[in-house]
């Protein structure tokens, strides 16, 4: 992450040193197409939990107790994927990552220098959000989603001086998300009911600076936000007895759903851009 933010303030001051290489008088005003590289990284989420339906009554929130009548999970949660069955274990980070794609758009410039537009854009992203629980057993369960792509439109409103445009930037995102499961524990059965679609919501802002007539560079900041829907995973009988605490007070098992039901990210990216 140090190394992208050098290199994103090497671009920044690329972008200021140019302005003697565009043509001061051009209109911000008509359609583009580029794409973008950049870096995206997950803010801390420490404090997220899994969350137990012991009865299966669709209401999440309940205590998986032992025949004991102890919490099973007392040894407790941590915000990542577990190394071990137990927490002195540790967890790994959530992973960040490069992300890249496309987009296409439309600015108009009044003229009072005002910029408006719209603009489209596909990105493909590495981005890994895991949370983990420890039982007493011990055992370790790890839930993880991962944002595999997204596609947003977004509304664009800035100042363009000459030949360089700042603005603002927000709109609706839509994310491809894959959820998996993974377990230390080998007596009960475990069944998830697959990845999702969601959609959410983006904004942020950027600086573009023209090189030339008809291509510009820019680097852009994004934060989004998307909703990662109901992924629910049911620990089953398989082997396990019906003393089994996922088995207590419902002997068809126990349903686990992450206490978080957004996956949200932080996004710097370098944009090039061909102007028509």
């Amino acid at each position: 992450m140090i190394k992208f933010v050098s290199a994103a303030a090497l671009a920044a001051a690329a972008l200021a040193a140019t302005p003697a290489l565009a043509q001061q008088d051009d209109s911000w005003t008509g359609f583009y197409v580029g794409g973008h590289i950049g870096y995206g990284f997950q803010p801390s989420d420490d404090g997220e939990t899994i969350l137990f339906d012991t009865n299966l009554d669709g209401n999440f929130g309940d205590t998986v107790n032992t025949s004991g009548n102890v919490n099973a999970f007392s040894p407790g949660f941590c915000g990542g994927a577990a190394n071990d069955p137990t927490p002195a274990g540790g967890c790994r980070d959530d992973r960040d990552g490069v992300d890249y794609g496309a987009h296409i758009g439309y600015d108009y410039q009044t003229s009072g220098g005002l910029v408006i537009g719209i603009v489209g854009d596909y990105s493909r992203s590495r981005l890994r959000d895991s949370v983990s629980a420890f039982s007493t057993t011990p055992a370790r369960y790890t839930m993880t989603r991962s944002l595999r792509d997204t596609f947003s439109i977004r509304a664009r409103a800035g100042v363009g001086t000459g030949s360089t445009l700042f603005y603002g930037t927000g709109g609706a995102v839509r994310g491809s998300i894959r959820n998996t499961f993974s377990t230390s524990n080998t007596a009960n059965s475990f069944t998830g009911n697959g990845n999702e679609k969601g959609w959410g919501y983006t904004f942020g802002g950027g600086v573009e600076q023209r090189l030339g007539s008809n291509f510009s560079l820019g680097l852009q900041y994004l934060y989004q936000s998307v909703d990662a829907g109901d992924y629910v995973v049911r620990a089953g009988p398989g082997t396990a007895g019906l003393t089994n605490p996922f088995r207590i007070v419902n002997a068809n098992g126990t349903d686990f759903m992450r206490s978080s039901d957004r996956f949200t990210s932080h996004n710097v990216s370098l944009t090039a851009n061909f102007r028509f």
